[in-house]
């Protein structure tokens, strides 16, 4: 790929994938720059799961070593359990049987930790704060960005990994009008000493109930109980991952709930909350030298617990196909499209009837999708995700 000025990639957005995307261009020796907007990385979104698929990608270029410590290895993994009186209807073993299967563990993390040793991963130089992107511009041996304060960034990649609003996608035409989904989300860490121990095993349980459900799994070395609860409402004015909710309301949604998940959420300080909004999704990624990436590309709901992992897979697919078609980058970013679009468009629509499946009323409907859980095999229902690795080698190399 020859360099226009000093980079070869610019990357829009310094969140997980274009962290992510930073630090595989950076292994596969591309010179890279991401634009953040925020002045400084928050840590917005709390915890969140690196199931096997993502982290088998992020050992590889040393991010799993840099967790070491804080992010926790689950015992078990999707303990969906039943609203009234906590009955386990379906638990995935991980440990020795998941690493056996998929060669790695699944784990849960806190947002900033992950960020921090992304960061690391993409080099010292790699992130610039500070800069809002207001516009993209193709050109035939490149792109090029324009920023708020009237800076400008020329490569001859621009990758868009600027989330669901994405200003890149934007540029391209390459947007899904968002609809609420009748969904609202609390999110809260909870200190582990206030937390029932039920909440403090490593373990990524799931309360199910009529209209609404609840996650809850340890993060930051297990002094923090993540807990994520989903609650149904007709209107939702804003999209917005920041927006305060009340710790009276939430345990309001809940009541009647099993105690110790009741003692959970009383125990939480005030939460965030935010509607869910639902987008179809793209038929391409891709336009010349412009790419996106994760949510910029497709945004989906947390019910599989899928978002970061499929943004790190997007940013290994990336590397892997712009190293693999050297000097060509439209063609590398092709690749990538084809190698990416359809598995994280299905994991986007099986996220969206996974939010469906989890609040049914109880009544016929729940009872069929309890005794279902019973004929399945935990860990190899999900071989579809986890066993999925991005950086197989492509065609032409089993040649």
């Amino acid at each position: 790929m020859s360099g226009t000025g000093e980079l070869d990639v610019i990357v829009i957005g310094g969140g997980i994938g274009g962290l992510a995307a930073a630090a595989f261009l950076r292994r596969a020796g591309r010179r890279v720059a991401v634009y953040e907007q925020a002045s400084r990385i928050t840590a917005v979104g709390a915890g969140l799961v690196v199931s096997p698929n993502a982290a088998r990608l992020l050992r590889r270029i040393g991010v799993m070593d840099a967790l070491a410590g804080v992010a926790v290895a689950l015992r078990t993994g999707w303990e969906f359990r039943r609203w009234e009186d906590g009955s386990v209807l379906f638990s995935q073993e991980m440990g020795a049987a998941c690493r056996a299967l998929y060669g790695e563990d699944s784990w849960v993390v806190h947002r900033a930790d992950l960020l921090a040793a992304l960061q690391a991963a993409a080099g010292p130089d790699a992130l610039r704060l500070g800069m809002r992107c207001t516009g993209v511009e193709q050109r035939a041996d490149g792109a090029l960005a324009t920023f708020a304060d009237g800076s400008t960034a020329a490569a001859p990649v621009l990758v868009g990994a600027d989330g669901a609003h994405s200003v890149v996608a934007s540029a391209l035409g390459l947007t899904a009008e968002p609809v609420f989904a009748g969904m609202c989300a609390y999110r809260a860490l909870v200190p582990a000493d206030a937390a029932p121990e039920l909440a403090r095993r490593p373990v990524h349980s799931l309360w199910l109930g009529p209209g609404k459900h609840l996650v809850h799994y340890p993060v930051s070395a297990g002094t923090q109980i993540n807990l994520v609860a989903i609650t149904h409402q007709a209107r939702w004015q804003a999209e917005s991952w920041s927006a305060e909710g009340s710790v009276a309301d939430l345990a309001a949604e809940f009541a009647g709930w099993d105690p110790r998940l009741t003692e959970l959420i009383r125990a939480a300080p005030a939460p965030g909350r935010w509607g869910l909004f639902e987008r179809d999704p793209l038929t391409r990624w891709v336009d010349g030298r412009v790419g996106l990436l994760g949510d910029a590309a497709h945004p989906m709901f947390p019910f599989l617990g899928q978002g970061a992992a499929q943004a790190v897979e997007d940013a290994a697919a990336l590397a892997r196909h712009l190293l693999a078609a050297g000097d060509d980058a439209e063609a590398g970013l092709r690749g990538y499209q084809s190698a990416r679009l359809d598995r994280a468009t299905r994991v986007q629509t099986e996220s969206r009837t996974r939010g469906r499946l989890n609040d049914l009323p109880d009544g016929p409907e729940q009872r069929a999708r309890d005794e279902h859980f019973a004929t399945l095999s935990p860990l190899q229902h999900s071989g579809w995700i986890y066993g999925h690795d991005a950086e197989a080698p492509l065609a032409h190399e089993h040649r």
